[in-house]
């Protein structure tokens, strides 16, 4: 079992504290009913060090009273509580507590973490004291590291999909009204089948347009699943170099080309 043996405070959220952890622990559960040759199986230990790599003093981020896996919004306009908030593609320990929860039929002995980013500061405009917070998701779907991890999967999760939120609100006493502002942004890779081959020797690799989905159900997927998290219409910002202009006709004409109940803008790449 890991635990979270030590907390600190880095912001807070309408009266909610946020934490990031500073110190966790794995302790043994003994007389499990899980048989003892397979704690010491080949596997299990093969787990246990690679749990024991991840350092999660870094980049992740909880709160006992505000579901933080979500925007500003969806917390205001939706009262969900309870398992519903583990179904979330930003909570990371999803799976390693699924069974307590299943079990217990209740999510009270566990801790929804989230990985990403999460910074607060207090500014003064114009004599105004407010608060800005800037929160970046990652998701746990179809995540990896740079080359590793590119384009869509079979089931429309793309990789290293990132949710950011800027939240801005003013200082004011607890329990007195407040204006409050929320903007959200969505990044991720872009939703075809592609990929790029590492190299030492080759610090700019070929990309590799992939044949597997003549028809983008994938694609399709993707843009059904944004729809679901944010509304119509979805406004594509276009970041791609001049020089992939084979991934941008793609992904822009060919993706795109056929009748859809979806609300698609594309916008080139801005420079500034």
């Amino acid at each position: 079992m890991m635990l979270i043996t030590k907390r600190k405070k880095i912001g807070a959220i309408c009266g909610h504290t946020i934490y990031a952890i500073s110190k966790s622990e794995t302790i043994p559960i003994l007389k499990s009913p899980i048989q003892s040759n397979m704690a010491y199986s080949k596997n299990e230990k093969r787990y246990k060090k690679l749990l024991s790599t991840v350092d999660l003093t870094k980049d992740f981020f909880f709160s006992y009273t505000y579901n933080v896996m979500h925007s500003l919004q969806r917390n205001l306009c939706r009262n969900e509580t309870g398992l519903v908030h583990y179904e979330s593609m930003f909570v990371w320990n999803e799976f390693l507590t699924l069974g307590i929860r299943n079990t217990l039929k209740n999510s009270l002995w566990t801790v929804a973490l989230v990985y990403g980013f999460f910074k607060q500061v207090k500014l003064s405009i114009s004599g105004e004291n407010i608060f800005q917070t800037l929160i970046a998701r990652r998701s746990r779907h179809y995540a990896g590291t740079r080359y590793l991890k590119r384009g869509v999967n079979e089931k429309g999760r793309v990789a290293n999909d990132v949710e950011t939120e800027q939240i801005v609100f003013e200082d004011v006493l607890e329990g007195c009204p407040t204006q409050i502002s929320s903007v959200v942004q969505n990044r991720g890779s872009i939703p075809l089948f592609w990929s790029q081959e590492t190299s030492r020797l080759n610090l700019k690799p070929d990309i590799i347009l992939s044949k597997k989905d003549p028809d983008y159900e994938a694609t399709r997927l993707h843009f059904e699943n944004l729809v679901m998290r944010y509304g119509n219409p979805i406004i594509i910002l276009n970041l791609i170099k001049r020089c992939e202009k084979n991934l941008v006709k793609l992904f822009f004409v060919q993706s795109l080309r056929k009748p859809s109940d979806l609300s698609i803008k594309a916008y080139p790449k801005i420079t500034v």
